[in-house]
């Protein structure tokens, strides 16, 4: 007999299919690249983190199979027990060299660095600062927090400084923000955040996972894309979008908060370090980036190309700069279809309707990798310019 509380969870999942809300995950059948298997056809990929096309580069690859071989499956340890090895300590040397930072710590995940963050920095008489979209990593980190949590409107930085007016005596103060919003693609306004930071005596958190390897001459994110090295005070990112596509995160900064961190971080203290593979991995996606930097240029040429020609067959695409390219639809139904749709004509992007959007505000996010050729682009615009004829959009 089913207990009640598998009753009203099926009653829940019946209600997302009713709603067409309910997620199924699509199969790869191969590797992450401009072009992947998806139930045994090929398919121009628009949906993938990938940016520098880097998941599937024989470097990458060569490099965590070298540091499978020499260092083994995993650590089977947290850090400060014996999970510490000669490679997490060179990858996040590297970080660190690369950001162009004091130190850097690495996590399981970005999200694991969001969360072991946040509250190991902020107590009850503390204060953090956080725009409205901000990824929901952020969002169930300061929940964890014990801090009074004042949440600003997107981007509204004169409501910020007025709930930093109104907190002025917390003990610490903390602003944090995504550097690129992953729905929209659009930046932070992070030179204001800094000089709020600065006048208010906080300190400042960018998440850059969708920035990283993307915006700066040298990929290093919103921070030097806005020319703010050394006034952002800490840096959270991925090693599993544009860093080699695998897993893992970090947090980079000052040597002391990063010694903070790793003393009382929950998070850090008490997961297992990452897969020797997964460093070996992001170590040699780092040394492609610093090496190969026409890689950030290829990308930058791919958006805008792809964005133009969006606009060019009458789609309604929000500006930006970012591989991050919504196209607007409306209502989530219509979104689904018309993803639907782009899959049988050979192109996957994913749709993204309430609530993970607001009402009405249903898209398709598209996203761009330098990998991605003038020929696979067309097609794709191809594509969906005939779904939106199809559709009497």
């Amino acid at each position: 007999m089913d207990r009640e509380l598998v009753r009203q969870l099926d009653a829940e999942l019946q209600q997302l299919k009713a709603e067409h809300r309910y997620r199924l995950a699509n199969e790869l059948q191969s590797p992450q690249a401009p072009k992947v298997t998806i139930d045994g056809a090929e398919r121009i990929m628009l949906s993938s983190n990938n940016y520098l096309g880097l998941a599937d580069a024989p470097r990458v690859i060569a490099g965590a199979k070298k540091a499978l071989e020499v260092f083994g499956n995993g650590t089977a340890s947290v850090r400060f027990i014996c999970g510490t090895m000669s490679l997490h300590r060179r990858l996040e040397a590297k970080i660190a060299e690369f950001l162009n930072v004091e130190a850097a710590v690495t996590f399981i995940s970005c999200w694991d660095a969001n969360i072991g963050l946040v509250p190991t920095l902020l107590g009850q008489d503390d204060a953090v600062f956080s725009d409205a979209l901000n990824h929901a990593s952020i969002v169930d980190a300061i929940r964890l927090s014990k801090a009074k949590r004042c949440i600003y409107p997107h981007t509204d930085t004169a409501a910020l400084e007025q709930m930093l007016q109104e907190n002025a005596s917390a003990r610490r103060k903390l602003i944090i923000t995504d550097g690129v919003f992953s729905m929209e693609g659009a930046l932070a306004p992070l030179p204001k955040l800094a000089e709020l930071a600065e006048k208010y005596g906080a300190a400042l958190a960018v998440d850059e996972s969708h920035a990283t390897g993307v915006l700066g001459q040298h990929g290093r994110g919103t921070t030097e894309h806005f020319g703010l090295a050394g006034r952002v005070d800490i840096q959270t990112s991925t090693l599993g979008k544009a860093l080699g596509g695998s897993c893992g995160g970090y947090v980079a900064g000052k040597k002391t908060i990063i010694d903070y961190l790793i003393q009382y971080s929950r998070p850090h203290l008490f997961s297992n370090a990452l897969p020797p593979a997964v460093c070996g991995g992001a170590l040699a996606a780092i040394e492609i980036l610093q090496a190969e930097p026409q890689r950030l240029s290829r990308l930058s040429e791919n958006v805008s190309y792809f964005r133009r020609q969006l606009q060019t067959v009458g789609l309604k695409v929000l500006d930006g700069q970012t591989p991050i390219v919504p196209v607007m639809i409306g209502e989530t139904a219509t979104a689904i279809a018309f993803q639907k749709a782009l899959l049988e004509k050979g192109v996957f992007v994913c749709g993204f309707g309430y609530p993970v959007v607001p009402q009405g505000h249903a898209r398709l996010r598209c996203q761009v990798c330098a990998t991605h050729t003038k020929e696979q682009l067309d097609r794709a615009v191809a594509a969906f310019a005939q779904v939106k004829k199809d559709m009497h959009l």
